[in-house]
C-alpha cells in the first residue's frame, strides 16, 4: 500500500508544481518539454526496454508519433486546467478519464461488461458532468469560466485517448516499456521543436531544472504504479481503486489547504459520485 500512496503523492505533486510555476509566470511548455527528456532516460534505465527489436516495418510508428504529439498536448491542457479550473476539479477529471477508455472498450471493441462496470461508468460520467457544470460562472467571468470548462473536458478526453491508444499499441505486440520509451522520446522531440519555433529559446535554467523535477515526479508516479501492480498482481482492483481515490482525496486536500479553493455543492456531488464510480469499477474487477 506504501507504493500506491507514494505513486498518488507523486501524481498530485506534479499538479501542484505545474500550478505554482504557472502562477509565477514560468512557461509550462518549456517545463513539459524537459520533463520528457528526463522521463525517457529514467524509463530506459528503470524498465530496460529491449530497443534492439524495433524495426521500421513491425513498429506502429503512426501510433507512437500520435502519442508523441498527444502526450505534451494533454499535459499542457492539464497545466491550463489547473490554473483556470483548480486542482480539485482537474484531478477528478483526469482520474475519471478511465470511464471513457472503458466506454470505448464496450462500444468500439465490443467487450462484455457486467452490471457493476456499467454502473461505474455511468457514475463516472455523471461525476465529470457535475464537476464541469460546477465551473460555470457569472457573466463577468464568462470567458474565464468557459476556458476552464473546455480545459477540464480536454483533460478528461485527452487522458482517455492516451490510454486507449497505448492499450492499442501494446495490443499490437509492442512491449509496454518499449512503447513508453518511444513515446517519451517522440514527446520530447516534438515539444522541443515547438518551444524553439514559438519562443525561440529552450528555456531558462529555472524552467529546465523544474522540468527535470517534473519529469522525475511524473516518471516516479508511473514506475511506482506499475510496481504496485506487479507486487499485487492477484488484487489489481486494490491498486486501481487505491490509486484513483488517493489522488482525488489528496487533490482535494491540497486544493483546499494550499490554494484556498472552494467546494460548491455540485463539486462535492461530483467528488462523491467519482469515488463511488471508482469503487464500482474496482469491485467489477474482482468479480470478472
Amino acid at each position: 500500500m506504501e507504493l500506491i500512496l507514494a505513486a498518488a503523492v507523486c501524481s498530485v505533486l506534479v499538479s501542484i508544481l505545474l500550478k505554482i510555476c504557472k502562477a509565477k509566470g514560468l512557461n509550462p511548455m518549456q517545463m513539459i518539454c524537459w520533463n520528457y527528456a528526463i522521463a525517457s532516460l529514467l524509463c530506459f534505465s528503470w524498465f530496460k526496454p529491449d530497443l534492439s527489436h524495433i524495426s521500421p516495418s513491425n513498429t506502429p510508428w503512426w501510433l507512437i508519433l500520435s502519442l508523441g504529439v498527444l502526450l505534451p498536448s494533454v499535459f499542457l491542457c492539464l497545466s491550463k486546467s489547473l490554473q483556470s479550473a483548480g486542482i480539485v476539479k482537474t484531478e477528478v477529471a483526469q482520474r475519471l478519464s478511465v470511464v471513457l477508455s472503458l466506454s470505448a472498450a464496450y462500444f468500439i471493441f465490443n467487450e462484455h461488461f457486467g452490471t457493476f462496470k456499467l454502473i461505474g461508468i455511468g457514475l463516472g460520467i455523471a461525476a465529470v458532468l457535475c464537476i464541469i457544470y460546477s465551473h460555470r460562472s457569472s457573466h463577468a467571468q464568462a470567458s474565464y469560466s468557459s476556458s476552464g470548462m473546455l480545459y477540464l473536458a480536454s483533460v478528461w478526453v485527452g487522458y482517455a485517448l492516451v490510454d486507449i491508444l497505448l492499450k492499442y499499441t501494446t495490443g499490437l505486440g509492442v512491449q509496454f516499456a518499449v512503447a513508453l520509451n518511444l513515446m517519451f522520446i517522440c514527446a520530447f522531440i516534438f515539444s522541443f521543436l515547438y518551444i524553439v519555433l514559438t519562443t525561440k529559446q529552450i528555456g531558462s535554467a529555472t524552467t529546465i531544472l523544474l522540468g527535470l523535477v517534473l519529469g522525475l515526479l511524473n516518471f516516479a508516479n508511473i514506475a511506482l504504479y506499475v510496481k504496485a501492480h506487479m507486487l499485487l498482481k492477484d488484487t489489481p482492483a486494490i491498486v486501481f481503486a487505491g490509486m484513483n481515490i488517493l489522488v482525488v482525496v489528496l487533490g482535494v486536500f491540497s486544493g483546499l489547504l494550499f490554494f484556498k479553493e472552494k467546494l460548491k455543492t455540485s463539486t462535492s456531488l461530483g467528488l462523491g459520485l467519482g469515488i463511488m464510480s471508482v469503487l464500482c469499477l474496482a469491485y467489477a474487477m474482482t468479480v470478472s
